[in-house]
């Protein structure tokens, strides 16, 4: 059965690091695009970083400059480093596979999530 398993989740001081890792199971994973999401309390979820098969990216703006996105095609696992840590980045992320299309996104498949908080 396919399924999608996040780590890397854990409490950080503003401007400190952590590296989110999502391994992806089954046949899910070399022709999909992966992406993450977050959801803070109260707050809709976002996309927050997409990458499609062949390497392209694509983030939000707040993010923009301090996280990274990659693959591993060959062990199916997705990473996101995330640098400069601020308390607004507090929340669950979520690893997702699903299909790119020009410069936008659907996603179909979700893992369970990891929480993410920054302290100030």
């Amino acid at each position: 059965q396919a399924q999608l398993v996040e780590s890397g989740g854990g409490l950080v001081q503003a401007g400190g690091s952590l590296r989110l890792s999502c391994a992806a199971s089954g046949s899910i994973f070399s022709d999909n695009a992966m992406g993450w999401y977050r959801q803070a309390p109260g707050k809709q979820r976002e996309l927050v970083a997409a990458i499609t098969s062949g390497g392209t990216t694509k983030y939000t703006d707040s993010v923009k400059g301090r996280f990274t996105i990659s693959r591993d095609n060959a062990k199916n696992w997705v990473y996101l480093q995330m640098n400069s840590l601020r308390p607004e980045d507090t929340a669950v992320y979520y690893c997702a596979a699903g299909h790119a299309s020009g410069s936008e996104y659907s996603f179909h498949l979700w893992g369970q999530g990891t929480q993410v908080t920054v302290s100030s």
